[in-house]
């Protein structure tokens, strides 16, 4: 991997969603390492810049640390299409998809992969008597969530009929529709993918073992009270199915360079369930996806390379090595 053919580039930061903060944190870690491997690399942040000033700047590559909408939506992917500038993650079709997770679930039960029953509430339909037709379809706990945020942004698990209307008041802050999903008790799993098409692999599962079972925003990226296991612990057959399953999902979506599938494995018949594919995983201290890679045998730095080699454009050939 020779970082004297990577040109000039773009470290993709900041941006405007609500996960800003986590990208600058995911940004700072990828600059770092990409400047310490040699890399002619630079922040750029597209809340503060113009998308253009990439080509006016010379900009050869894009290495994408945005989350979120105008980042992780295929927006900013189908910008660097137009301006013909390779960038690492998924394209713009698979990228759209996966950050809404309505439309992924529509895409993986099309394909028959198990994920938990879920109820869409439109931007229009959001009276009491669908609110109240939630829980007796679904059960209770349940969970609500916005369907087009990352980071456990928004999230509510409801008790009871009477935390609907909170629950979706605070979902909507985030998004006009609400995501109201099956809760799942059981073990809450992460599994990191690399590569595309027949040529994706799996990463060691990690298990996730938060305080009382609250994997919320606080506890992902700035809490060290979650507790990680990597290797995850499982029994083998139970790690490979899940490892099997989430590949499934991150070629049916038509992902590419990297991923990130998130899976709750039932308690009651470990059955594992797929709750969302995030197609521009954090790199921050608390990350996953460089937990896994460093016990694969893939330091961070090596991590940042080869998603930088593989950066490409949608139909193309990969700009450089591929995974």
């Amino acid at each position: 991997m020779n970082v004297n053919t990577m040109g000039k580039v773009a470290v993709l930061m900041g941006g405007s969603s609500a996960e800003r903060e986590v990208s600058l944190m995911s940004g700072a870690g990828v600059l770092a390492a990409l400047r310490a491997s040699g890399v002619d690399a630079h922040a750029f942040d597209p809340a503060e810049r113009g998308l253009h000033e990439l080509k006016t700047d010379g900009f050869a590559r894009a290495f994408i640390a945005l989350h979120g909408r105008h980042g992780e939506d295929g927006t900013v992917q189908g910008a660097l299409e137009l301006l013909a500038i390779p960038y690492t993650g998924s394209g713009v079709m698979a990228s759209a998809i996966a950050l809404d997770k309505v439309m992924t679930k529509r895409v993986w039960v099309a394909e028959g992969l198990p994920t938990p029953r879920w109820r869409w509430l439109s931007a229009d339909d959001l009276g009491r008597e669908a609110l109240v037709a939630v829980p007796d379809a679904l059960g209770l706990p349940l969970i609500v969530k916005p369907p087009r945020e990352g980071s456990s942004i928004g999230i509510t698990k409801v008790l009871g009929y009477s935390q609907m209307q909170d629950a979706v008041r605070l979902a909507t802050q985030f998004d006009p529709d609400v995501l109201c999903e099956e809760f799942i008790d059981g073990i809450e799993l992460t599994c990191p993918l690399l590569g595309a098409g027949a040529q994706a692999r799996a990463l060691p599962v990690i298990r996730i073992n938060a305080p009382g079972g609250n994997y919320d925003y606080q506890h992902k990226y700035f809490s060290d009270d979650t507790g990680y296991l990597c290797p995850s612990g499982l029994a083998a057959d139970v790690e490979a199915e899940v490892q099997r399953l989430s590949l499934a999902a991150y070629r049916t979506l038509g992902c590419r360079g990297w991923g990130r599938a998130d899976l709750m494995l039932r308690a009651s018949d470990s059955q594992p369930l797929l709750l969302e594919m995030n197609t521009s995983p954090g790199m921050t201290g608390h990350s996953l996806v460089p937990m896994s890679a460093c016990v694969a045998g893939i330091s961070y730095e090596q991590l940042c390379l080869q998603l930088l080699a593989a950066a490409t454009l949608d139909g193309a050939r990969s700009a450089g090595e591929a995974l």
